[in-house]
């Protein structure tokens, strides 16, 4: 299952954000990496400042209460939806992953 954000205009710099805690209850998010799904379909992991298909992963970030996962993004082409993914691992060292839809639209 996916999920789906607000769309970005490509000139917008926002911040995005996955909440885990319903999901993990009491357990916390000790990492999070993110990925940009490239336009040959392969899923690529991003790091602060690179850009995947025209749309720039700025920075990641973990919440004080190391519940929510925060992912800021800049630029993007217009008319394309991106497939965002945000891996975690837990402080009692599960692993999740989430992906999310992120369309580009000239607002």
């Amino acid at each position: 299952m996916s999920y789906k954000w607000p769309d970005k205009d490509k000139d917008e710099i926002v911040d995005y954000s996955v909440d885990w805690s319903r999901f993990l209850g009491t357990d916390t998010v000790s990492a999070s990496v993110w990925y940009i799904y490239a336009a040959n379909g392969t899923k690529e992991q991003v790091s602060n400042t690179e850009t995947v298909n025209g749309l720039q992963f700025v920075q990641g970030t973990i919440s004080a209460d190391s519940k929510v996962s925060t992912a800021r993004f800049s630029l993007g082409t217009n008319n394309v939806r991106y497939t965002i993914v945000c891996s975690i691992t837990t402080a009692a060292g599960l692993q999740y992953e989430r992906s999310i839809f992120l369309r580009i639209k000239e607002k």
